[in-house]
């Protein structure tokens, strides 16, 4: 599902150079739930952001869903971000001033599917996430694990093949952060979502089927 052969990424200004990863070699089966965990400045949301074709590798070969992506112009990536791929962010980037329901539409906006499928697909989403009774909300009236829910509701809506999550439970407590976990469990094991994890937390790394470390941008587990 996730191939990285000898990657690297470099980061250049005028007067530095700075390598945020070096020689990665990773396989991720379909279906797996990895967690991907190492000190601040390892390399961790570098690692995400190429896997999320959000960056691309500075040398090496990345191929996702067995495509190569190496070669891909920026309307193909983006598709296939959009088709396969759903992100989870630590700071939910839900726009404040739209309803709940509206948020998790976003991604279908651009599949050119029209209004009624588009809301049925979001009730269906919100519901798989336990808030079928906050569609009509804002962001801000809901607590952070609310938030974090629209969020995960918003990623699956297209259901993605690929779920990337950048410390999901980063910003909440333990109870919440267990809640999460649980939905991502529930994605991983019922629909066969490959799942990818940056944590900080052993604790919730432990849940996931395979822990990868880093340090100083290299794997060394």
């Amino acid at each position: 599902m996730i191939r990285l052969e000898n990657v690297n990424k470099v980061y250049r200004t005028e007067r530095v150079e700075t390598l945020a990863l070096e020689n990665i070699n990773l396989d991720i089966a379909p279906g797996e739930f990895v967690s991907i965990m190492g000190p601040s400045g390892c390399g961790k949301s570098t690692l995400l952001n190429l896997i999320g074709l959000l960056d691309a590798p500075s040398s090496g070969a990345l191929a996702l869903d067995g495509a190569k992506v190496a070669t891909w112009r920026d309307k193909e990536l983006a598709r296939f971000r959009n088709e396969k791929l759903g992100f989870v962010f630590q700071s939910f980037h839900l726009v404040p001033d739209l309803k709940v329901i509206d948020n998790v539409e976003i991604p279908l906006l651009y599949r050119a599917k029209n209004g009624t499928p588009r809301r049925k697909a979001a009730q269906l989403a919100l519901d798989r996430v336990g808030l079928a009774s906050r569609v009509h909300h804002f962001p801000t009236q809901l607590s952070g694990g609310q938030q974090q829910r629209v969020a995960i509701a918003r990623a699956i809506v297209g259901k993605p093949r690929i779920l990337l999550a950048d410390e999901p439970t980063g910003n909440l407590d333990s109870a919440m952060g267990d809640e999460i976990m649980d939905i991502l469990h529930d994605l991983n094991k019922k629909d066969g979502t490959t799942i990818v994890m940056v944590t900080h937390d052993d604790r919730f790394a432990r849940r996931t089927d395979r822990i990868v470390r880093l340090f100083d941008g290299r794997q060394v587990a």
